[in-house]
């Protein structure tokens, strides 16, 4: 095989994988749009995903600034050399994430050092399987962490809430599934899919999950109570009213897959993979001898082209919700002010903080006054021109509940007074917005180049030791805007749809298939 050739077609994927959404996704979101109500936090939210899906294309840049975990599934015929595709798409990997179509995601679990290209133990993940079909079939899944954070694996018989004993047998299997769509709530950047494994051990089941990814949405299950139990999920999943970023609506589930291995006796496990809206899977089939693609998948149908960018201040108008401008440093008279569902738009500047960057807080000064600042829960994909100016490539926010332990203390530390994010903080944090006179903004999840966009320059950096995506970067905004969920007077947005879609749930609790 010709390996540069080969080398260039894995670049081609990563890249396509990365900026370009799938027919069968496009299709999805686009349903999703038609169907929900129009001026509400979560028709104002789809506004946004199919402005940021249009914008990647024109860009060719990351749809989601988490370029997640590379994961590659690969068929080869036999004879075909393995070592030598390995090879090639980790320095396909490695170019890719150089020219920021990735972001550094790959860390040392034990120091916390990122590698800088993506490489290290384990990473990308590559798995192969030999066939006797005479080309080699590649397919790469870009998972994100908070996604990937919400997958779950169920071990039957339990207690579920709201859905009480789950059994093992088909309608066991439902309430897990049902129940995994709830707990997902908001945080892994609804409406989503999902793919369910159910037998196998801990670990294949897993991957029997996520090997339901790699299926096109708009496949036909051919085991027939799978099919109906695909069906059923659909349907009903999106009763909860959870809805895309967890704002409430109609759209919750945008696709269901559903695999079945066998297990030993006493164990009956039910693994969930989650995957967030931007649903970056690809594949290529490719000629092996010369290296080249013969053909693309998941191409199949019509592709959905979203309609040019409409302004911000235009979809946010098109809700009863009050819309309110920011220019850091805020005051706690402000912030007072703010009320669950408004909708803010910032101007001027902010600083991002991920993990890294709140465990340093908690025992270091800040490199940078923040009195009156706003926190932005994001690591962004960011390019070093020639000149040594730094770019924002892609930049959408992070799921802020792994800040739970920081936040309130933080805030409270040095004075801030806004905090964003995505998918909601806890009762820790809710209590020192009240107490302290702060408040959390919803971002949407996903939409890197809409945020990126209104990025309009780099202002500086602090600890970048700790990587790019954990770097403290500031940045210089305008027309940021975001959704209050959590507010300086004991309100969450997030609280009332958990309660409200677990009262949902529960009306599934009756058996159905017998």
């Amino acid at each position: 095989m010709n390996i540069e050739k080969f080398q260039e077609s894995m670049y081609k994927l990563i890249v396509e994988t990365s900026t370009n959404l799938p027919k069968d996704v496009r299709r999805a979101v686009q349903a999703a749009k038609v169907r929900e109500n129009a001026g509400t936090r979560s028709a104002m939210s789809l506004d946004t995903i199919t402005n940021n899906i249009q914008m990647a294309d024109e860009n060719v840049s990351p749809i989601c600034q988490d370029t997640g975990l590379p994961t590659f599934k690969i068929k080869t015929p036999v004879g075909v050399n393995q070592l030598e595709i390995k090879a090639a798409i980790q320095q396909a990997i490695a170019e890719a994430t150089k020219d920021g179509k990735l972001r550094p995601n790959s860390v040392d679990s034990l120091t916390g050092e990122n590698s800088g290209n993506n490489l290290g133990g384990g990473t990308p993940v590559i798995k192969f399987e030999q066939w006797e079909k005479d080309y080699i079939d590649v397919r790469l899944i870009l998972k994100g962490g908070g996604c990937e954070n919400k997958n779950i694996q169920y071990s039957l018989p339990c207690e579920l809430e709201g859905l009480g004993r789950a059994g093992r047998d088909l309608d066991g299997i439902r309430k897990c599934i049902l129940h995994s769509v709830y707990q997902a709530q908001g945080q892994g950047c609804s409406a989503g899919f999902i793919g369910v494994g159910i037998g196998g051990d801990r670990s294949s089941g897993y991957d029997l999950a996520k090997e339901q990814l790699f299926r096109s949405n708009d496949d036909v299950n051919p085991n027939e109570d799978l099919r109906k139990l695909e069906e059923y999920i659909m349907e009903n999943a999106n009763k909860l009213g959870i809805g895309t970023m967890g704002f409430g609506g109609e759209t919750t589930l945008l696709g269901c897959k559903i695999g079945v291995m066998n297990r030993i006796p006493a164990s009956f496990f039910v693994s969930v993979a989650y995957n967030c809206w931007a649903f970056r899977r690809l594949g290529v089939e490719v000629n092996p001898e010369t290296g080249a693609i013969n053909k693309w998948l998941y191409q199949d149908g019509e592709k959905i082209d979203f309609a040019a960018k409409e302004s911000e201040s235009e979809v946010a108008a098109t809700s009863e919700n009050r819309i309110v401008t920011l220019e850091a440093p805020v005051t706690e008279e402000q912030i007072r002010e703010l009320k669950v569902g408004d909708v803010v738009q910032i101007n001027g500047m902010m600083y991002t903080g991920r993990d890294a960057i709140h465990k340093y807080l908690t025992d270091h000064d800040s490199p940078v006054d923040l009195n009156g600042q706003i926190i932005y829960h994001c690591g962004p994909v960011m390019l070093k021109d020639e000149d040594g100016k730094w770019h924002v490539k892609a930049a959408g926010p992070t799921t802020s509940i792994r800040e739970e332990p920081y936040q309130g203390d933080i805030m409270k530390k040095f004075g801030i007074r806004a905090v964003i994010g995505k998918g909601g903080m806890g009762p820790k944090t809710l209590a020192a917005l009240k107490e302290h006179g702060g408040v959390y903004l919803n971002a949407i999840g996903g939409a890197a180049q809409y945020y990126a966009d209104c990025i309009k320059s780099v202002e500086g950096v602090d600890l970048t030791e700790f990587g790019i995506p954990e770097a403290m970067w500031h940045l210089k905004v305008e027309g940021f805007t975001a959704v209050v969920t959590m507010d300086s007077h004991g309100n969450s947005l997030h609280e009332d749809v958990d309660k409200s879609s677990l009262e949902k749930l529960a009306q599934f609790k009756e058996p159905v298939f017998k």
